[in-house]
């Protein structure tokens, strides 16, 4: 079965976007970007929203609404590399080329805290590619050195003296994608010991306690992303490279262990940048997307019994995906460029073909809020608009001065729900 989805919004950013984190039981997206800047939007609910919560912060009835801009502010004097919400989704953490991660509360963007994170070897700044809330507990952040900081949120300290509880160093390289193993039937807290990652060419599984437990051999490409899927109970490991062909292992730690790896090309020589799975709820199997370098977005089934391409959409004609991912009510959205797009699964997918769904979208338009960023959220830091600015590009990570391209609207109207 195709997998088909039509855009509905395109929402225009003041810089590049680098990462987003999607809420996991509201209609919230935050959105990360090149310039430093950090900003909460929030999507109507649909009238079948699966969460009380989330209809509660519906602007009108039958899923008529708008995007709101919750707050923005300019939260990094660097880039905003990663972001990601505590598991209780209360709080939403940012990391920076600054060197500085941030704690922030999810509804107001208040920081409640900061960590500086460590030099590398040589005692220079260690900039941060990702992070992510291991537990309520405990905060994973990979770093350009190759370096696994995990901190404890309970230590009491000041910003100065925060230190990480451990480190690791699965890869040569800086750490490019992390991604959690399903956790053990003997788990006693539900969350995962185990995360699988990338970084330069290589693979790794890394246990938060014990350590590094895998690491794979060289395989002669840059590896970009991962994730993972589950079938009848068998976690299935995928990663994707500069080559555009996904690496599959069936068995998780065990399939890495015995070399028990799957190829499915995507697109010969194009970057396969970010994954995520699709909601099992509209999907036939074990189906991820995947962000293109060329600004398309594939729907991949990695099952044996269906394994392939099962359908395409285009993100931007010039500018790769960044990011993506689904929101409660099954909605995808994918950054690239200085664009955010959410797109809605197309039930009757194959009568409507790309040209057709990219002339119904709406962008995004301002109602009622100025263009000057009035309605934002003044940080801490004071803002300082000649902060550098690096390309949000994964290959080779290089580090150009980027041009806001865009002017930042702040109030988004959905085609087809006003």
């Amino acid at each position: 079965m195709e997998l088909t989805f039509n855009s509905i919004c395109t929402f225009p950013l003041s810089s590049d976007i680098f990462t987003l984190a999607v809420h996991g039981t509201s209609p919230v997206v935050a959105l990360g970007l090149a310039s430093g800047h950090v900003q909460l939007q929030r999507l109507p609910a649909l009238p079948s929203s699966p969460t009380p919560k989330a209809k509660a912060n519906t602007a009108s009835t039958n899923g008529h609404g708008t995007i709101e801009t919750a707050w923005r502010t300019h939260r990094h004097k660097g880039s905003c590399r990663s972001l990601g919400f505590s598991t209780s989704y209360e709080q939403l953490f940012s990391a920076g080329t600054d060197g500085i991660v941030k704690a922030a509360a999810t509804e107001t963007g208040q920081v409640s805290g900061k960590i500086a994170i460590p030099s590398d070897l040589n005692g220079e700044l260690d900039s941060p590619t990702l992070l992510h809330a291991l537990s309520p507990q405990n905060l994973l952040l990979a770093t350009d050195s190759s370096a696994l900081h995990i901190y404890d949120l309970r230590t009491n300290s000041t910003f100065a003296e925060a230190k990480p509880q451990q480190t690791h160093h699965p890869h040569y390289d800086y750490i490019s994608s992390i991604t959690p193993l399903t956790p053990s039937e003997t788990s006693t807290s539900g969350y995962s010991r185990l995360w699988f990652s990338t970084g330069g060419s290589t693979t790794a599984v890394t246990d938060i306690r014990k350590g590094v437990v895998f690491e794979s051999g060289d395989f002669e490409e840059e590896l970009f992303s991962t994730t993972a899927t589950s079938e009848t109970n068998r976690e299935r490991v995928i990663a994707g490279g500069e080559k555009g062909v996904l690496r599959m292992w069936e068995g998780a730690l065990e399939g890495l262990i015995e070399g028990k790896e799957t190829k499915l090309t995507i697109e010969k020589g194009e970057s396969l940048d970010v994954m995520c799975p699709v909601p099992e709820s509209m999907s036939e199997g074990d189906t991820i997307a995947v962000g293109l370098g060329d600004g398309t977005v594939s729907f991949a089934q990695t099952s044996h019994q269906r394994l392939g391409v099962a359908g395409k959409i285009r993100h931007d004609e010039v500018e790769g995906v960044m990011a993506l991912g689904f929101d409660p009510d099954g909605r995808l959205i994918t950054g690239g460029g200085s664009t955010v797009k959410v797109w809605e699964k197309n039930i009757e997918a194959s009568s409507v073909d790309e040209e057709d769904s990219d002339d119904q979208e709406r962008p995004g338009k301002l109602n009622g809020i100025p263009r000057d960023g009035s309605r934002e959220n003044e940080d801490d830091e004071s803002e300082d608009d000649s902060s550098e600015e690096e390309k949000p590009k994964r290959k080779k990570r290089k580090r150009n001065k980027t041009k806001d391209r865009g002017k930042g609207n702040h109030i988004m109207a959905f085609n087809g729900l006003d």
